[in-house]
């Protein structure tokens, strides 16, 4: 497993989801159930986007359906699974993109507009997550840092406490990986949170690049096992 796609990936997550909470007032295109938090804060404030919050679980769940299913039509007719994920992800965030230059900035978050644009984010981090857990597993998670955090905090304690020589090389392997998959994510953020303020809308442009760069490296180097 090539590490730099899961790193692409993380930071990919990370700017979505932050450049679609900004701008789809609350909205989290890849940590869908965070929806329920701005969803209870929606409704009882009384600002927008309350719709489409309730709408980004059920979405996110159907297009991970989906994508199992078009995981076995792909093994069926011999064509690479993991590649064309990647490929799927990347036209969703084009789509995702034109859309908030076209139609952004969102004044109302349920919108059709605003709707239709954030389901497309929402439908591509779905596809990241689909394939995170299947041809990923080995890696740190891509969408959520929760987990990793823990972890590495757990690695940490167990350090602290003492390890053999032996679990200490696991332990710092895998806290390798994972902070840079924490530090990826956070740049995502900042970066979204920065070009948003400066570029507007726009700022949705650098997602299916970076897209696009995963799916470049993987048609480079195919992944061992992916197709």
């Amino acid at each position: 497993m090539k590490p730099s796609i899961p790193i692409l990936l993380s930071f990919n997550a990370g700017y979505v989801d932050t450049a679609g909470f900004m701008a789809l007032h609350g909205l989290f295109t890849a940590h869908v159930t965070g929806n329920f938090v701005t969803l209870g804060a929606a409704l009882v404030l009384g600002t927008s986007g309350a719709v489409a919050k309730l709408l980004a679980l059920p979405v996110f769940c159907a297009v991970v359906v989906l994508a199992r299913l078009l995981r076995y039509r792909l093994q069926d007719a011999g064509r690479p699974v993991f590649r064309t994920l990647l490929l799927i992800k990347l036209l969703l965030l084009v789509v995702g993109a034109a859309l908030a230059i076209r139609f952004g900035p969102f004044a109302d978050g349920d919108s059709w507009s605003g709707l239709v644009t954030g389901m497309v984010l929402v439908a591509a981090m779905a596809v990241q997550n689909a394939v995170q857990r299947v041809h990923l597993g080995s890696a740190p998670p891509t969408t959520l840092m929760t987990g990793t955090t823990t972890q590495i905090m757990l690695d940490l304690g167990d350090r602290l406490h003492g390890v053999t020589p032996e679990q200490k090389a696991v332990i710092d392997a895998r806290q390798f990986r994972m902070i840079r998959s924490v530090c990826a994510f956070a740049l995502g953020c900042g970066g979204a949170a920065l070009l948003l303020a400066w570029v507007g809308p726009w700022c949705f442009a650098v997602a299916p690049l970076i897209a696009l760069a995963a799916y470049l490296r993987e048609l480079a180097e195919p992944m061992a096992g992916a197709a």
